[in-house]
């Protein structure tokens, strides 16, 4: 790799498992809970130390994850693994913290049209709900995280103003979250645009070290922009195991940054992930099977070409 460019990228980052929340959450086969705990150990067998457990939301408004609370009952952590639970508003939380989770995330969109459609509220009214969420959270000594979706563009809304998506990344960090993803829910930016919005968040006064990021593949830029992004300093980022998920309420987003995909890079950079990509492309093919049809991650499917003689 070029010299100049490699001093600019980190030595390590760390992947946040999404597939068994983001990922199971928009497919049409729900898997059964046993299945869920497999694919929870499977992915702390090939190294994940942060994986997104899973949802504790309506099971009316999203019944491919309402098994939340059976699933946390049952897991068994592994040292050194932190499994980390999305939840809606105060009563979410509140089964979340019977069930023992030890970290949360809150989930907000940068667009007005995407809020009113996925959280059934406007953007400002949906991130001023979380304070009650996030306060009763740090109080019980939780880590939040809070997830701001359509910080590129909206399908309905178009293009995001860089100065909207940084006003309500703000916001979810002074009520008191501890890191912020940003998502291209859509998959529509490029790394120039990464690059742009995040100088503007440093501008802002925003710690780069409190950024992760979160790219969909729709146009196949997900690693350019991971590229971009890590160049700036980022060294969280989000990604599912092959490449599955996205937001049931915005069909036309591509899958998720296949981890995989994101290891293999990281892997020929030289950049440190701990995660070990035999294994997770095995997990990959595992959960294919489970989901009944190919995934749409490159490498796992690559690696199981055969290999012309």
């Amino acid at each position: 790799m070029n010299e100049p460019l490699r001093d600019l990228l980190p030595k390590r980052i760390t992947v946040v498992e999404v597939s068994a929340r983001d990922g199971l959450q928009a497919e049409d086969r729900p898997l059964a809970t046993e299945t869920k705990l497999e694919l929870l150990e499977r992915l702390a067998d090939a190294g994940h130390v942060v994986i997104e457990a899973t949802s504790f939301v309506s099971p009316k408004a999203v019944p491919q994850l309402a098994d939340a609370e059976e699933l946390m009952r049952r897991l068994r952590p592994r040292p050194g693994v932190r499994y980390p639970v999305l939840v809606p508003n105060e009563k979410g939380l509140e089964r979340a913290l019977a069930c023992g989770v030890r970290e949360i995330a809150v989930f907000a969109s940068a667009s007005e049209s995407y809020s009113r459609k996925n959280l059934k509220r406007g953007r400002d009214e949906a991130i001023e709900d979380y304070r009650a969420v996030v306060a009763r959270a740090k109080e019980q000594g939780l880590r939040v995280r809070g997830y701001l979706s359509m910080v590129f563009a909206d399908p309905w809304d178009g293009p995001t103003p860089t100065r909207t998506a940084v006003d309500a990344g703000r916001r979810l960090l002074d009520l008191g979250c501890d890191e912020l993803s940003l998502g291209d829910t859509i998959g529509v930016a490029t790394a120039g645009e990464v690059t742009a919005l995040l100088a503007a968040y440093r501008d802002a006064g925003v710690a780069v070290e409190r950024i992760a990021l979160h790219f969909h593949d729709t146009y196949g830029q997900a690693l350019a922009n991971v590229l971009a992004a890590m160049t700036a300093g980022v060294t969280v980022y989000d990604a599912s195991a092959g490449g599955i998920g996205g937001s049931p309420f915005a069909r036309m987003a591509g899958g998720n940054l296949a981890s995989e995909d994101l290891v293999w890079m990281c892997r020929g950079i030289g950049i440190a992930t701990g995660v070990d990509l035999e294994k997770l492309v095995t997990a990959s093919r595992w959960l294919g099977a489970q989901l009944e049809r190919e995934l749409p991650g490159h490498v796992a499917r690559a690696l199981t070409l055969p290999r012309s003689s």
